[in-house]
This record gives C-alpha cells, sequence and structure tokens, in this order.
C-alpha cells in the first residue's frame, strides 16, 4: 500500500494552498493515479503563532495537536507543517505521534549549507526571528544570517498580514522596496522563511531565481524524496517477499 502524507496546514490557508501545489508541481506524473497520496488538514481556528510568542497570546499547541491527531488516525506515514514560525513547537509535535514528520526549517537550512552560501538575508515573520529557528541552526555551520532592523522587520510583518487579510498588493508595496534596497548594498540570498513570502515575492523570486530560498519548496523536495526512497523500499522488501514464497 502506497504511503500517505499528511499536511497539518490552515496557518494560513493561501500558504497550505501554495505547498499543495508545489506538492503536485514536483512529482513526476503522467496520470492522476502517479501522484502522491495526500491528506491535507486545513482548519485555520489555530491560534496565532506570533501573538503568542510575542505577546503571550493563546497558545496554538493545543489545536495543533487537535490537527495532528486527526492526521494520525487518518493513517499518514509522514507528516509536514507549511509554517515556519509553527515550528518553534516542532519537537513537541514529534513527541506526540511515531510518525515521519520533516521540518521545513532543516529542509530550507540543508540547501543553504548544500549550495555553499556564506550569508543570507531572513524575512520571516517577527517570531521566527526572535526564537532564532534559523539563525542558531546557520550559525553552527559558519553561515551569516542577517535579520531586518525593527523598522524593516515592521514592514516585512505588515508585508504578511496584509496577504492573509486578502491585499497582495500592499503586501507588495510593503517588502518590495526592502528587499530591492538589500540587494542594491549586495545582499543577493534571501530566505523565503514565512510560507506566506513565496506567494508575495512570486514575481522577484520568477526574475531572480537563485537569489531566494523558498522554504516551502525546500520542504516539498524533501517530502518527495522520502515518499519516493520509502516506496523504493517497500517494492525492494515486497519483491523479496514474493521470491521467498
Amino acid at each position: 500500500m502506497k504511503k500517505i502524507i499528511g499536511m497539518l496546514g490552515g496557518m494560513g490557508p493561501g500558504a497550505t494552498a501554495d505547498a499543495f501545489s508545489k506538492l503536485i508541481a514536483n512529482t513526476h506524473a503522467k496520470k492522476d493515479q502517479d501522484h502522491i497520496p495526500i491528506i491535507i488538514v486545513s482548519i485555520p481556528d489555530i491560534p496565532d503563532r506570533t501573538e503568542n510568542i510575542i505577546h503571550q497570546g493563546l497558545s496554538p499547541l493545543p489545536a495543533m495537536i487537535d490537527s495532528l491527531k486527526l492526521l494520525e488516525n487518518a493513517g499518514v506515514s509522514c507528516i509536514i507543517m507549511p509554517c515556519n514560525t509553527a515550528h518553534y513547537w516542532y519537537e513537541d509535535l514529534k513527541k506526540i505521534v511515531n510518525i515521519h514528520f520533516i521540518s521545513i526549517i532543516d529542509a530550507a537550512c540543508n540547501k543553504i549549507i548544500n549550495s555553499g552560501i556564506k550569508k543570507v538575508a531572513l524575512l520571516a515573520t517577527s517570531a521566527t526571528i526572535y526564537t532564532k529557528l534559523y539563525q542558531e541552526k546557520l550559525r553552527n555551520y559558519g553561515i551569516e544570517c542577517f535579520v531586518p532592523d525593527e523598522v524593516n522587520q515592521y514592514k516585512v510583518m505588515q508585508s504578511i498580514i496584509s496577504y492573509k487579510s486578502g491585499d497582495l498588493e500592499l503586501a507588495k508595496e510593503l517588502i518590495f522596496p526592502y528587499v530591492n534596497q538589500l540587494k542594491s548594498l549586495g545582499m543577493n540570498k534571501f530566505i523565503m522563511g514565512c510560507t506566506e513570502l513565496p506567494i508575495i515575492l512570486n514575481e522577484l523570486s520568477i526574475k531572480s531565481p537563485d537569489d531566494f530560498i523558498d522554504a516551502t519548496e525546500e520542504l516539498i523536495k524533501e517530502t518527495v524524496s522520502w515518499y519516493n526512497l520509502t516506496n523504493i523500499v517497500n517494492e525492494t522488501e515486497d519483491n523479496k517477499l514474493s521470491s521467498a514464497l
């Protein structure tokens, strides 16, 4: 039986849809049946992650656990969670279920490390930056992770909030000048470390694809690799069993 991917989504719905779209785009399929089975739980009632981390708001962990349990009960074999900030609770969530759980932070950092990048600018929510989810891991590999000052971080955060509220044009107006400013100062590598940012920055990343590390894309690529490798192993074991019989 094929493995099933479980996506713990809803943080936010647009980012969840983007991750699903990228899963389809990264799958080599000639027909419907060749695509990767996936069950998506997108219940957007999960409390805001940044509000909890920065302002001691309601914890999102119980609601995330509820979504995780839905996926576990549905019989998935691998969990992905297309939300960078939510990975603050990654280790807590991993303890809840005995299911393979791929980290978006690890996937993006592995791309940076393997590409030989030595300096990168992090664009993310204020909570992701505050919790140093990227900075500490990259520092261990001697990679400098530049983060915005307070004024520009406010603009990045307002860009993300604007997209979530349905105003993509305002979201672009808020963040495009800052990215272009950093480029003019010699910065040429950017982590899109919030799953809304690949959507907001789509125009810029299409023009200069080598300048942007799309954390969502890297998560999906690692998921597809895991799925393909797991199925190869399963087919090999099934063939050995058939031969033995």
